[in-house]
């Protein structure tokens, strides 16, 4: 996101949960059999892995990277997943950004990098990292993830298929110009038109970044709670499917 619509949050490891501050979405709350593993133990096995074709054929996920292009006032966006041994570098370079480094805490050399997006690259597929691509150039780094299978989800009533994103936008030059707004108001469309599972799109960005949680109010996010998570305090953003014609 940019300074108003940049540095995305990251979620962390859990520590001991302080219930969020609203109550409206503990309604209907239905734990799958993925949530159920996931809680099982500390090293839980989900019952569906990962496809080993590539990066992004995950069928916790959907597939992210297969969906289609959308059509924005930006231009056309595509989420293209992550390959390490073609894009570290350029994420590495946007994650030394005083202004990204500040909230995702991921700055320092390749290797840095290289641990966070390999967590996930070898993973079982509940988060994929994804390259932004607009008009054929890759401008910002995006991590969609199931936030029912997530250790976020002992911080908040989560339901099963809700799907988070994580977001950075990475040239200067293209932050403070509503960029983020757009941009996410497409992913969370994407995520909806391609996930029929899921009824929720959420994000947890930090409370300290105001331009950020401004972002998601513009794209059709509602606040929801406030969080204290285990490195920070946040905001408790939803899109809910039921109301994203209205928002």
């Amino acid at each position: 996101m940019t300074r108003a619509e940049d540095p995305g949050p990251r979620g962390g490891a859990p520590r001991a949960h302080r219930p969020a501050t609203a109550v409206e979405d503990t309604l209907d709350l239905r734990l799958s059999q993925e949530l159920l593993a996931l809680f099982a133990s500390d090293t839980p096995s989900l019952p569906h892995r990962a496809p080993v074709d590539g990066p992004g054929a995950s069928t916790l996920l959907d597939a992210p990277g297969t969906w289609r292009p959308a059509t924005t006032a930006a231009g056309i966006f595509q989420l293209v997943p992550v390959r390490l041994e073609r894009d570290l570098a350029v994420v590495t370079r946007w994650m030394n950004d005083p202004a990204v480094a500040a909230f995702w805490e991921l700055a320092g050399p390749e290797e840095v990098t290289a641990r966070h997006l390999a967590a996930q690259l070898e993973g079982d597929g509940r988060s994929v990292p994804c390259l932004g691509v607009l008009d054929g150039k890759a401008m910002s780094y995006w991590e969609i993830y199931r936030a029912d299978l997530d250790p976020v989800a002992r911080h908040y009533p989560a339901r099963p298929h809700d799907t988070g994103v994580h977001l950075l936008i990475g040239g200067v030059t293209d932050r403070g110009r509503r960029l983020g707004t757009t941009l996410l108001r497409a992913v969370a469309d994407l995520v909806l038109d391609h996930r029929p599972a899921c009824a929720r799109v959420v994000a947890e960005p930090d409370l300290r970044n105001t331009p950020s949680v401004s972002a998601f109010l513009s794209a059709g996010f509602r606040f929801s709670a406030e969080l204290e998570l285990p490195e920070k305090k946040a905001a408790l953003m939803i899109r809910d499917r039921a109301h994203r014609d209205q928002l």
